[in-house]
């Protein structure tokens, strides 16, 4: 098959033009976002994410260390067991040497992992001392966010659809109520689902939870600067799945507080029994259309 040459020299011309472009700062790092020729996990802004990236980068090292000295012993043993360097195959079966070694050191490396891993996963779940509580809930197919701390007032949240978008929004990832948290706190976030199986997921915040029925779940993390951190759903919970935008918005604790005070009298309505009138937007493949219907099940 005749390789084109012209699609792969435009293929590598993008390339070469992107990584000038960045290098000559004309395109912004997006630290909260994946971005086009992105390696390695995104940038994080929580103290547990920079926990991940560490361990990330240890096992990372790991790998690459088992792999060449599997690699070394391979070309080895080709080289040193090959039929011109023996003509005459050896008949040994066993070497009690080499079968402790290979039961030893396995165990010693996953000890290894053991001990810088347990940690980090207790961390995780370790959700006490927070200084602020949210509940996410997982919905077909959007979210709602309640404030229990603050008045215990919900909202909704659904995906902007793709020609509503402003410039610097980012596709499938913006949605048209943010949900608003403070920098510098510890935020504990409880998930669960009014349908199917959701999840919560913001990876440079390093925060990703199942949301299941008829349970709570929790996560927690602390953002370090203000800023746009998007997420999405991770499990596959319909034909709407693509179409669950989790967008953050970190702000300080002055404008958290501002903000506060407008989302109560914005969102107070379903407290009283004046359920707010919001049409349902029903998610067809890559566009999010409008059913001028009752208001979601998350406004009563």
């Amino acid at each position: 098959m005749a390789m084109n040459w012209s699609l792969i020299g435009r293929v590598l011309g993008a390339g070469t033009a992107v990584a000038a472009w960045s290098m000559a700062g004309l395109v912004p790092a997006v630290a909260q976002q994946p971005h086009p020729w992105q390696l390695n996990l995104q940038e994080a802004h929580s103290p547990i994410m920079e926990r991940i990236h560490d361990l990330h980068d240890i096992l990372i090292w790991m790998c690459v260390l088992i792999s060449l000295f599997v690699l070394g012993l391979l070309i080895y043993a080709v080289w040193r067991f090959n039929e011109k360097r023996n003509p005459v195959p050896s008949a040994t079966t066993h070497n009690t040497m080499i079968e402790v070694l290979w039961t030893v050191i396995p165990i010693v490396i996953l000890v290894a992992i053991t001990i810088v891993s347990i940690p980090l996963l207790y961390a995780t779940d370790d959700s006490s001392d927070a200084d602020l509580t949210i509940k996410a809930i997982g919905r077909q197919w959007y979210w709602s966010f309640e404030f229990p701390d603050n008045g215990a007032f919900t909202y909704d949240s659904f995906m902007v659809k793709q020609e509503d978008l402003k410039p610097g929004q980012p596709r499938l990832l913006t949605a048209d109520e943010d949900l608003v948290l403070p920098v510098g706190k510890k935020i504990r976030v409880l998930v669960t689902s009014s349908d199917v199986l959701h999840a919560f997921a913001i990876p440079s915040l390093g925060s990703k939870v199942d949301a299941v029925p008829g349970r709570i779940n929790h996560t927690w993390f602390q953002i370090d600067e203000p800023g746009m951190y998007y997420g999405q759903c991770s499990e596959l919970c319909g034909t709407g799945h693509s179409f669950m935008p989790l967008s953050i918005r970190a702000v300080t604790e002055a404008e958290f507080n501002t903000w506060l005070l407008e989302a109560k009298q914005r969102f107070a309505a379903a407290d009283d029994g004046d359920i707010r009138a919001r049409p349902v937007q029903v998610v067809r493949n890559e566009t999010a259309e409008t059913d001028t219907g009752a208001a979601p099940a998350a406004a009563q």
